[in-house]
């Protein structure tokens, strides 16, 4: 997603989702991302953002693409073609993990979940999920599995905030106190069979929701009435307190900017390696299947090793000491005016109350407390402090 992306405006031949008819009742404004008519907004995506962070929001994000293998040699397959370690998940879990051109670089930043001990799911995203299919295919072609392309089977749904688990708990007897965080299991959720995921992209507790998209809509109103029958007992008597928000792609990607995560296309492309970003940690040179091989294996060592020595750049969060927001490509420059690095995402944080970003820095300038970092805003230089990432965690 772009730092401002644009409503749509009638032109192109953008895909729908199963709620697009709902999104336009509530007066959503629309935009066109990676093919799709997706809501940017509601209406204040402030007050969506800060729903997320105090409540609990509900996002359609039906544009993502699953993928499914299935068959004997699934998970060997997965492992030759992703950095992760993916034959080692526990049937009922997740993975983030990664899928690397063979130079190393980042095609797209994946959660794989094991459905059964031959079945797995990758959930890739929408502007790279072709993309992942074809490399799937090709890469899987010399194992005994099955690659199959399931992006219109699903509709997904996610409810994200503190109040998600009790939202969630009205509308289905699933035990979601014992389902860890990256865990998913089958259930049923207001009469729906779904695929109940710990997961998110918003920096607090939550969850994702795989539905038949011809049960997408009796799914969203049943948990707007969940999430309103939770906010009144919460507000008791004498108050009152806002239900489940509907949210849009604008505050996802402000919650996902506080809470550090990368996003691809900004601090993710093939140009970046999974140790260029910090993430490293995805990569596993120790996997038991395959003689430990996998595409870009090579590759993604010789990037270990530079990253162990002397890493030409790192990425950091940016805090602004003014009011001036940076975006996307902006340059990052030392006190003497020189191009030390450059913004990835940018955008004003309702939490900090501050603009952030974050930016990759040559390494000379990565450590938090940094001075004398600004941000070339259309000519003029903003202090900005250099801190760790993320810029917000949750109290768990």
């Amino acid at each position: 997603m772009t730092d401002a992306p644009r409503p749509a405006d009638g032109g192109g031949a953008s895909r729908h989702t199963a709620l697009d008819a709902l999104h336009r009742s509530l007066g959503a404004t629309m935009t066109d991302f990676a093919g799709w008519d997706m809501p940017l907004r509601y209406g204040s995506e402030r007050e969506e953002h800060v729903a997320v962070r105090t409540r609990a929001g509900l996002f359609d994000l039906s544009h993502m693409g699953e993928i499914t293998l299935t068959g004997p040699q699934a998970g060997q397959a997965l492992d030759y073609a992703l950095v992760g370690n993916i034959a080692a998940l526990a049937v009922g879990r997740a993975r983030y993990t990664m899928i690397c051109e063979p130079e190393g670089g980042i095609l797209d930043d994946l959660i794989v979940y094991r459905l059964a001990d031959q079945e797995f799911m990758v959930v890739a995203n929408a502007s790279n999920a072709q993309v992942v299919l074809d490399a799937l295919t090709e890469r899987a072609a010399g194992f005994d599995t099955e690659v199959r392309d399931d992006r219109d089977a699903y509709a997904l749904l996610a409810v994200q905030g503190p109040d998600s688990p009790r939202i969630l708990k009205r509308v289905t007897d699933a035990d979601l106190d014992g389902l860890k965080y990256y865990a998913g299991l089958p259930g049923t959720v207001a009469g729906v069979p779904a695929l109940i995921a710990r997961t998110g992209y918003t920096g607090e507790d939550g969850f994702e929701l795989f539905v038949a998209p011809a049960d997408a809509e009796k799914l969203w109103q049943a948990l707007t009435e969940a999430g309103a029958e939770v906010a009144a007992d919460a507000a008791g008597p004498d108050g009152e307190r806002t239900g489940l928000v509907p949210c849009g792609l604008s505050c996802r990607d402000t919650l996902r900017l506080e809470a550090g995560m990368p996003l691809y296309g900004h601090e993710l492309t093939t140009a970046t390696t999974p140790f260029d970003a910090g993430l490293g940690r995805v990569v596993k040179f120790d996997k038991t299947t395959n003689d430990g091989d996998f595409v870009g294996r090579a590759a993604l060592r010789a990037a270990a090793e530079r990253a162990a020595a002397t890493p030409p750049r790192k990425l950091v969060g940016l805090i602004a000491e003014g009011r001036r927001v940076p975006r996307a490509g902006f340059p990052v420059v030392a006190a003497d005016g020189s191009v030390i690095g450059e913004v990835t995402s940018g955008a004003p944080s309702p939490t900090l109350g501050k603009p952030i970003a974050i930016a990759y820095v040559d390494a000379a300038y990565a450590e938090p407390g940094t001075e004398g970092v600004a941000v070339d805003i259309r000519g003029a230089h903003e202090p900005y402090q250099v801190v760790a990432l993320p810029f917000y965690k949750r109290q768990r």
